[in-house]
């Protein structure tokens, strides 16, 4: 598959051709979405799309004040049906004006976990760098406006990553690129995770020791 990096429907589509190969999610489960530089509006997939399959016209611009449909430049952009879960892009951007990608999956092993009632560990220095903390938000309906109000206020105080119960997962980052490094390893934490507990060994899982916690609190430089 070829992209122009310079286009966000072209990095989202990157993304959508990854995770479903990763088995982050699977027939037309997700969505994934970008805020437009500049502009009051979102490029977000369309209702019904595989992630693995995505092109340029599979995007539909919203405009993030109001959920309604965004003009993108001169070019009249035909009417695309965005995802049912538009309400909870739109409500992530609105209350995290830092956010400038959104990735919503249905992760296997994190979910999985969720359903144990376990919540997934900070193994490794790269988890802690990329994940900081995992939030659970109960369940509420996919597609409604209740679980799109929880899940922004949630993630307002800050949290990138967080597995919503019974349903899937929503990352967030200031660029596509690093909300796409969020989704590879909140599912690999969760996998370490898992093995752990399978083992028999969940109770002498070592997480990333406090001091590399305490540095990315700090804001001191740190390499990973």
């Amino acid at each position: 598959m070829n992209y122009v990096p310079g286009d966000l429907r072209d990095q989202l589509a990157h993304v959508g051709y990854d995770v479903v190969q990763a088995g982050l999610v699977c027939g037309s489960g997700g969505n994934l979405s970008a805020r437009i530089p500049d502009e009051d509006a979102i490029w977000v997939t369309a209702s019904g799309t595989w992630l693995e399959r995505l092109s340029r016209k599979d995007f539909a611009a919203v405009r993030v004040s109001d959920g309604a449909p965004a003009t993108v430049g001169a070019i009249p952009l035909p009417r695309i049906e965005p995802t049912s879960e538009l309400a909870l892009h739109l409500a992530l951007y609105r209350a995290r004006p830092d956010v400038n990608a959104v990735v919503h999956l249905h992760p296997q092993t994190a979910l999985l976990l969720d359903a144990l009632g376990e919540h997934i560990r900070i193994v490794t220095t790269d988890h802690a760098y990329y994940l900081r903390r995992v939030s659970t938000v109960p369940f509420r309906l996919p597609g409604s406006t209740e679980l799109a109000a929880l899940t922004a206020a949630m993630a307002a105080d800050g949290t990138d990553c967080l597995v919503l119960s019974q349903h899937g997962c929503v990352v967030m980052g200031d660029s596509v690129e690093l909300a796409h490094k969020r989704a590879r390893n909140l599912e690999e934490a969760a996998s370490l995770t898992y093995r752990a507990l399978t083992a028999g060994r969940l109770e002498n899982l070592r997480e990333c020791p406090e001091e590399f916690l305490d540095r990315l609190s700090g804001n001191a430089a740190v390499t990973v």
